[in-house]
């Protein structure tokens, strides 16, 4: 992690340097170069004031979402002068460096406000810029009953987070609006209290699906992340958060599975706690929730990170057809355009958005209904995924 931030840092100071050049270029005004610099003074000394809070044991998390949101804006918009300002030099060099052009660096300003006005949209209209992404898979073994049957899958809530109820209403009408049989959350309800969700139940109640709603727990349910004066608040918050999803109709799978049954066929709906890597808890069971399953029967997991597919479930003794997952968000900020897929995260975690196949087995990572942390969404929009089932020839 330290090696991480260090680098992160590195490129802030290489980005500010080489962007400072063109910003001089063509403004020339000496008081706005101060506040220039006062202002990444002020980020970086966030950024020091955040890693002392955290290892003083502080509540950091409200803090470092605005510090998130304000390291984007000042930085992100910077980043692309650099390859721009860098090869300028090199053309400066072969030249006997005259002066920059004003031209090259009046382009890379206007391109840093179109960044920053794309950062602002995101952190305004992109909270709420849902997507339904659609995928049909199919499977030998699938029971024929099941052939074509859909399941609308959502994540990440984060209901602490939110605040826009229209923005939410939005989302919960175009996820009923997919009109599917089966309707599965994927954990982190809330950021870290049970309190958080009070105000929504309602509205989530009024998800629908024929089939039914079932659900599991994320790494932010567990009040991991916040203060408590006593083990036993903490016990009773996540008490609290276990009654508040039957309240909403959703039935939680706690390592446990469950029969869905169509017709005269069943597949079965596995649920575990959560299991992360790289020093998040390891709830998850999957044994005990498989434990009861035949040998031949069809199982979807809904597992909340998708970490634990790769180190647990692929090579599990128990066939696992199709894994739900959600946890990395996308990282809320990347590019996804004409295929092409990027995000930070993706160096964290190998499955990090969308599906994914090995061995015959199916993962999918939903990029999650709500935010946290960063106070929108920029290029990795929040998502309704629905996935079609279908029975191939064998």
């Amino acid at each position: 992690m330290a090696k991480r931030l260090l680098l992160i840092l590195m490129l802030f100071v290489i980005g500010d340097a080489y962007f400072f050049q063109a910003f001089t270029t063509v403004i020339h005004t000496p008081f706005l170069h101060k506040i220039y610099w006062y202002l990444d003074v002020l980020l970086l000394i966030g950024v020091f004031t955040l890693i002392f809070l955290r290892q003083q044991g502080k509540d950091i998390q409200r803090l470092a979402g605005d510090l998130v949101t304000s390291f984007l804006i000042v930085f992100i918009p910077k980043l692309p002068a650099f390859p721009i300002l860098l090869a300028e030099d090199l053309v400066r060099l072969l030249q006997g460096f005259p002066p920059r052009s004003t031209y090259l660096s009046e382009f890379v300003v206007v391109l840093a406000s179109l960044f920053v006005l794309i950062i602002i949209f995101g952190l305004t209209r992109g909270r709420h810029l849902y997507r339904v992404r659609e995928e049909v898979l199919s499977f030998p073994d699938l029971p024929d009953a099941f052939d074509g049957f859909k399941i609308t899958q959502i994540s990440d809530i984060h209901s602490g987070s939110l605040s826009d109820v229209n923005g939410v209403r939005k989302g919960i009408a175009l996820a009923n609006a997919q009109d599917s049989d089966l309707l599965l959350f994927t954990g982190d309800l809330v950021n870290n209290r049970a309190a958080e969700m009070e105000s929504w139940i309602s509205d989530f109640t009024s998800l629908k699906a024929p089939f039914g709603k079932y659900s599991v727990l994320g790494n932010h349910d567990y009040g991991d992340y916040a203060q408590w004066d006593s083990a036993e608040l903490k016990a009773s918050n996540l008490i609290r958060l276990k009654e508040i999803h039957g309240e909403m109709g959703f039935k939680l799978l706690m390592n446990e599975s469950i029969a869905i049954r169509k017709e005269d066929a069943s597949i079965a709906l596995i649920g575990v706690e959560n299991w992360g890597k790289g020093g998040f808890h390891q709830y998850g069971d999957l044994s005990k929730a498989t434990s009861g399953l035949s040998a031949d029967s069809f199982n979807i997991l809904m597992s909340h990170d998708p970490s634990h597919w790769d180190h647990v479930t692929l090579d599990h003794e128990k066939h696992v057809h199709l894994t739900l997952a959600g946890h990395t968000h996308g990282m809320q900020f990347g590019i996804e355009l004409f295929g092409f897929k990027w995000s930070p995260i993706q160096y964290f975690y190998e499955q990090w958005a969308g599906l994914y196949q090995k061995q015959g087995k199916y993962l999918y990572v939903n990029r999650g209904f709500g935010y946290h942390g960063l106070k929108g969404r920029i290029g990795v929009w929040p998502e309704i995924t629905v996935i079609t089932l279908k029975k191939s020839i064998s």
